[in-house]
């Protein structure tokens, strides 16, 4: 069995976003249901999201508090954020297989990739 996994890098000081908090969502037609939320530690990483049983073939999104980081970061924000809550819609095609979906971030960027 796969495994879904997260992390996040702070691209403004080139270092793994630590204490960020991340939602995972399962998105089918009635909605949105929330799977779990974590917090990601000194190395910008969480604990597995899904694994073994947990881990289905769907839609899903990733929701990171990207800008409530940055101010406790101390970096100077306008008002509303230009990046706050970023959301990452993906699919898991087969569970067998590992899904690493990153987020690389700034205060006015962001990006992600698949990984494995």
């Amino acid at each position: 069995m796969g495994k879904l996994s997260t992390h996040v890098l702070d691209i403004t000081v080139g270092k793994p976003g630590a204490g960020v908090k991340v939602a995972l969502y399962a998105v089918g037609p009635a909605g949105k249901t929330l799977l779990k939320t974590d917090v990601t530690n000194a190395d910008g990483r969480c604990a597995p999201l899904l694994e073994g049983d947990g881990m289905q073939v769907g839609q899903y999104e990733l929701v990171f508090d990207a800008g409530d980081y940055f101010a406790a970061q101390g970096v100077e924000l306008p008002s509303p954020r230009f990046i706050d809550r970023v959301t990452l819609a993906f699919g898991i095609a087969s569970v067998e297989q590992n899904y690493h979906v990153p987020l690389v971030v700034s205060p006015w960027a962001y990006s992600t990739y698949r990984g494995s």
